[in-house]
């Protein structure tokens, strides 16, 4: 049996990094595998969300990059007013779009909250609403990724489960 849980979506423009980066800083944690997350406690009825920035399909490291230095690097590109196309990254250039598919929103311990309430308390948080929002698989989202060794795209994967 399937635990759906509410999630709420945004596809990756700039500015939703300059939004992220204005309104929540800088994430609490960024993974090898170009995950960036932040953690706020504006829920609805207190709940604690989750903010994941998903990498792409086949996500690599720009050259020259920690992970730890992506995040910060393409928010000093686009504050700069930088092509979003062709950022400057360590030793290469790398269109935004070549990095992260999306950012989600969910309630990060598992607690019970509408789709509707979440995509309110996330448009204010942030700042824009999502680009959908509804209920969520996450074990089958993640089974996926796992199976294609993150050769699928984790937004897309949700975005199918949110437009069905």
């Amino acid at each position: 049996m399937s635990e759906r849980v509410a999630s709420a979506i945004w596809r990756v423009r700039p500015e939703l990094i300059l939004a992220l980066d204005e309104r929540l800083g800088p994430p609490v944690d960024s993974y090898v595998n170009g995950s960036q997350t932040w953690l706020t406690d504006d829920g609805p009825g207190d709940a604690t969300l989750e903010w994941r920035l998903h990498p792409v399909a086949g996500y690599r490291i720009p050259r020259g990059l920690s992970h730890y230095d992506v995040w910060e690097q393409v928010v000093a590109e686009l504050s700069a007013g930088a092509d979003p196309d062709t950022l400057a990254l360590g030793g290469e250039r790398r269109p935004l779009t070549d990095l992260w598919d999306g950012l989600e929103c969910f309630p990060a311990y598992g607690d019970d909250v509408e789709p509707a309430n979440l995509a309110s308390a996330a448009t204010e948080a942030l700042g824009l609403p999502p680009d959908v929002a509804g209920l969520v698989d996450h074990r089958s989202v993640g089974d996926a990724w796992e199976q294609a060794a993150g050769t699928v795209s984790i937004i897309d994967l949700l975005e199918q489960q949110l437009r069905t």
